[in-house]
Parts: structure tokens; sequence; C-alpha cells
């Protein structure tokens, strides 16, 4: 049983608790007599893997689902705000009304004011009318003194790309009613939201604006999220979801790792120890008479709870990626001063760019420049307005879309994926079957025969990357990969992805992930211009902190006759842009530092190249000493022409860095 609103004896700064919920789903138990409380200024993440009920549980605390058994209270009189991982409003609600028509008299003082300015300024109304509309918006906005709410409301907007209040919620992408619905929250000013992926959909300087906002408001918050850095920069007390069982650790995301493996490394000494007893205890039990007396019921009651602990299951399932990747060639994609126009916008104006084998790219802009618009033109789902693209024989892309509509709802899980292939080979040349590949996803054999659309959002993730891995892709392109994947998977697939052999290009607002893993950027600045920078993103957020884009600004208004010879430059295609300070022109071919990855990597080649020169005199000096059996000549010819080839992809590489 769920209860509403209601007074709460634990405490005067308690505003929710929650005792001894169950939940349950057919045979499946998400939480078991669970109970969590929430303080005044409390900052708490929930996390744990996908299907563990965390979008359930914030459901059941924000009253929009019932649980099996237990109670959920809230204190009386204060606001509390749920915001949902796909938001919905009702039809034909426009964005003005979502955001202010429960934000109190002085949000509605201030669309009153609005209103009448804009009124002010038509031709079409009586100029009495609207001028008298306007000075009566001006006192009722004086008199609840809401101009700094005004102030704040424009602050808002702007920050979440809001510009249109008019337009109706339901005709807004998925992306745009999160924003609706996170400005909603921050000008209803609530004593507690529960937020689940509020980050979602959002652009990273969105997100940075957020996660500054939830870190110094008073608000108390419950939230789910994977986004390691705003978790550790937001939340004061990490909350795992684990095993039908919540977890408590104060603290941030480091000290939660470290207090769990604490917590597993004393959970499996008792589970050790317990063993040890419960077969003593259990060969106490099969010895005694049926008719026991009664100074020895306190041991067999004492025997059920060492049963228990020592049939703990410690065992834990991790996401196995280990797939091969194709062959790939020196060409890969050459792009030659491409330019494309949609609706009237400039996204990209004679952009040049070679990729390259090792290639790590991260693309970050706002919302609405282009990124999507880039990946498929990469991908050939576009073509450019002008411009060439240019793939490689070899090149074989896999594409990971943050919205994908290829999964068919009504297959069943096995039949999906057997699309690709019935066998899937690994990196070290094994082949397994698809069934086999689909338990190192995580999907047990028995889910292998559930239906596409009953799968939980973050399995569906799942699902669409084991498509995409399976098929051996050597450019692998990730668009949003972070959404609805929970941090064990996360870590998980920057570990396979550090390892990747082929050329990776990511879009994400996660900013560790990119960190973690691209080691240059095509920051989209709008009008169709791409900044490529040499550095992670938080390279790229110091330079910005340092003055560069200042700087660029000052290096554009130099003398006409400097500009012109930059122009110039830019007409040549380059494979890698080399700049210390990268400037806003599409691409460059000034020099710039190696980044510490290229520093080692050339270091290695010093090493590789002499190696295999000195290998390849080896097996030329033993062909033609005529000594070699006929039998092993042919193989010896194969591996020299290997070796070769070889040389020849370490010796271009190895011109590339050291110029």
């Amino acid at each position: 049983m769920v209860k509403g609103t209601t007074n709460i004896p634990l405490s005067i700064l308690n505003l929710l608790s929650a005792e001894n919920l169950n939940k349950s789903y057919n045979e499946r138990v998400l939480f078991n007599q669970l109970t969590i409380g929430l303080n005044q200024g409390d900052k708490v993440a929930l996390i744990g893997s996908n299907g563990a009920g965390k979008s359930t549980l914030m459901r059941i605390l924000a009253g929009g689902e019932p649980a099996d058994n237990g109670v959920v209270s809230i204190r009386k009189g204060i606001k509390v705000c749920y915001l949902s991982q796909a938001p919905t409003f009702g039809d034909g609600v426009t964005v003005g009304q979502a955001i202010f028509d429960n934000a109190g008299p002085v949000a509605q003082a201030v669309v009153a004011y609005e209103k009448a300015l804009l009124d002010a300024e038509r031709t079409d109304l009586d100029a009495e009318v609207t001028s008298n509309a306007l000075s009566a918006a001006l006192e009722k906005l004086d008199e609840l003194q809401g101009w700094d709410f005004e102030t704040r409301a424009h602050e808002v907007l702007g920050r979440l790309h809001i510009h249109d209040l008019d337009a109706l919620c339901d005709e807004l992408s998925g992306g745009q009613r999160k924003r609706v619905a996170l400005a909603q929250m921050v000008l209803s000013e609530p004593d507690l939201v529960l937020l689940d992926e509020p980050t979602n959909h959002l652009d990273l300087q969105a997100i940075e604006w957020l996660e500054n906002y939830l870190s110094t408001a008073a608000t108390t918050m419950l939230l789910v999220t994977h986004d390691r850095y705003f978790l550790d920069r937001v939340c004061n007390t990490v909350m795992e979801l684990e095993n039908q069982q919540l977890y408590s650790y104060k603290g941030n995301y480091a000290y939660f790792l470290e207090k769990k493996a604490e917590r597993e490394q004393i959970l499996a000494s008792e589970v050790a120890k317990a063993k040890n007893l419960y077969t003593k205890e259990l060969d106490w039990i099969r010895r005694q008479p049926k008719a026991r007396g009664t100074k020895a019921r306190y041991r067999v009651e004492a025997f059920e709870d060492v049963k228990s602990k020592a049939h703990t299951n410690l065992k834990k399932d991790s996401l196995m990626l280990d797939v091969k990747t194709s062959r790939q060639g020196n060409k890969i994609l050459e792009i030659e001063k491409a330019s494309i126009a949609l609706g009237g916008n400039v996204l990209l104006d004679k952009f040049s760019y070679v990729f390259k084998k090792g290639d790590r790219i991260g693309i970050i802009g706002p919302n609405g420049v282009g990124k999507s618009t880039f990946l498929n033109l990469i991908t050939g789902r576009l073509q450019p307005d002008s411009g060439t693209m240019d793939p490689g024989q070899t090149t074989k892309m896999g594409y990971y879309r943050q919205e994908d509509d290829t999964l068919n709802p009504e297959n069943r899980l096995i039949d999906e994926v057997r699309l690709i292939a019935e066998y899937i080979s690994l990196s070290n040349g094994e082949q397994i079957t698809i069934s086999k590949l689909l338990e190192r996803f995580l999907f047990a054999p028995k889910t292998q025969y559930s239906l596409i659309g009953k799968l939980s959002g973050g399995e569906r993730r799942r699902v669409q990357l084991l498509k995409i891995l399976a098929a051996a892709p050597n450019f692998l392109i990730l668009d949003e990969p972070t959404n609805d994947l929970d941090i064990d998977t996360l870590n998980v697939l920057e570990d396979f992805l550090e390892g990747y052999g082929g050329t990776l290009v990511v879009v994400s607002h996660d900013r560790y992930f990119m960190d973690r893993l691209v080691d240059h950027l095509f920051v989209f600045e709008g009008n169709g211009h791409i900044r490529d920078f040499g550095g992670n993103y938080t390279d790229y957020r110091t330079w910005l902190s340092d003055g560069g884009a200042e700087q660029d600004e000052k290096s554009d208004a130099k003398p006409a006759a400097k500009t012109n010879a930059k122009s110039s430059a830019k007409d040549n295609m380059v494979s890698v842009p080399q700049q210390p300070k990268p400037t806003a022109t599409n691409t460059s071919t000034a020099k710039r530092k190696l980044s510490y990855k290229e520093q080692q990597e050339l270091q290695q080649l010093d090493e590789k190249i002499p190696a295999l020169e000195a290998e390849k005199v080896r097996i030329t000096n033993q062909m033609n000493s005529g000594d070699m059996p006929h039998n092993e000549l042919a193989a010896a010819a194969k591996t020299l022409e290997q070796i070769a080839e070889q040389l020849d992809e370490l010796g271009m590489r190895w011109l590339e860095l050291s110029e």
C-alpha cells in the first residue's frame, strides 16, 4: 500500500520515508522489504544495474505506481516534483502553460507581462487597449515583486534552449519535452525533487548549468543517473539497488566504490564462515529426532539463518565484449569541402578531413547545430550539397544511433540477432553461437526468447550494441551511447573501446566517457563552423577558461592579407590538423604538439619497425641459403609479404606522427 501526503513521525527534517516496500513483476522480484528515507538537504544518487528497479522505485515514491506492499509517506506542506525519463503533458498544452501554470501567481504575472509586451508591438491590435494591458501587467508585476523571477525565467529558458512558449508539448521531441520539464521543475522551486536520468538529451552546456544549479540549490533530491561527473559534483550520498536490497553510502562516487568493495569482502568472509557452520548444523539437524525438545528450538531457528547466509549468491554477472574487428586498409574516409544546409540553416560549410587509423574523435556542440546530420553524412545516409565523401573500400561502419528503429518489437530476441549470422567470431578467432553471445551480453537463456517489445530501455540498447559489434565494424560511430546503460555496463564498454583497433567517433554528453576515450574533438559552433581541437573535453574546457576563444577572435581581426593566407591554407585537405591552439576554422595545416597517447605510440613504433626489419632480413637470408625445405618456402614467402605490408603501414604512421 502506498499512502499519499501525510505527517511523518520520524523526524522534523524528514521529507520522505518509505518502509518495507515490495515490488514484483510476475516471477521477477525487484526489491523486498526495502526502506528508504530522505532528510532535508540530502542529495542522493540512486544507482544499480539495468532492470534492478530504479525507475520503478522512483515512480512508487512519486505516487505514480503502487508497491505490492509497504508505505510511502511525504511530509505535509512541501512541494514535490518528479521528472521521469520521458515526461508527458496533457493534450493541447503549450510550452508556456506547462512551465508556468503551476509556478504560482508571480509566474502568471510574468507570463501576462510578456504577452502584453508582444501585443504592444503588434500593429493589428488597438493601441490603447494594448497600452492599458501593458500598464496593468507592469503594476501587477511590481505589486508581486516579480522582476527577479522574470530575470530568472529568462535565464532558465535560455540555458535550456526553450524559445517558443506557444509550441504544443505533444509535438516536441523527447529531448525537447525533457527540457520543458526541467524548466518547470527549476522555476517551481520544489522542496523535494525526484529525477530519473535528468542529463539525457541535454547538451554539455545545459548539463553543466543544471549541475551547478542542483549542487548549490537548497533542494532535497533523489536522482537516478549514469553520469559519473554529475553524480560526483552534485550528490553527497550514493544508494545502490542490488539483489533486491538498498545499500547507502555517505559520500561521493569514489567513496562509494571504496566502501562497496569493503562490504563485498566482508560479505564473502561471512558467507564462507556460514557455509562451514551450515555443514556442521546440517549434520546435527539430520541426527536429531523429529520431535525436538523446547531447549533445542533456538538452535533450529538459528540454523535457518545460517542456511540463508550460506546460500547467498555472490556471483556477479558482467557484460563481456570481445568480438572481431574487420581488417582496415590505409584509406578510411576522405571528406573534401563538404557543405550541407537543411531548412535554410547551414550545418556544414566546406569541411575537409581525412580519417586515419586510430582516430578517436569526440563530437560536441549545442543541440541543433548539425551533429546528427554530420553522422548521417559520414555513414552515407545523407549526401552533401557540395563537396565529396569518399570512403575506403575496406571501411565497414557500425552506427550506434541515439534512437534506433531497426529493432523489430515483434521479433524474439534471439531471432533478431540471428538476422546477422548464426555464429560470431571473437577477437582470438574462436567462433561462438548467437545464444552464447547473448549470454555474454547478460541475456539469460530464458530471456533470449522474450519479445523485443517487452525488454527494458537498457536491455534494448544492449541488443542494439550487440548487433552492431557482431557485424565486426572497423569504423565505429556512437551517438549518445551512454543513455539507458548502467554504470557497470559503461565501464565494460569503455574498457572494450580503449582497446578497439578501428576508427572511433563519439557523440556524447557524458564527460567522463569522452575524457577516457577521445584524444581530439570536433566542436560544432554553429553556422557550419567546426573547430578541430587537440585534446579531450576537460582539455577543451580548460582552454576555454584560459581565454582561448577570445584569443581566436583577436587573431581573426588581424589584417586581411594574413586572413587570406589562412584561407588559402584551408583549401588543402589534411589528415590530422596539427595545432597547439585550435582556431574556429574548419581545417588547418598548422602543427600541434603530440598528445600523450601519440607520444607513446611513436615510441612503440621506434621499437617495432627495427624489429620487423631485422625479422625481414632473417627470413630473406634463410630463403636465399638454399637450406630451407621446399614445403616451408611458400609459408616463408607469405610471412615475408605480410611483414612488408605491415612495415608500409607502420612507416606511414611513423611519418605522420614525426611530422
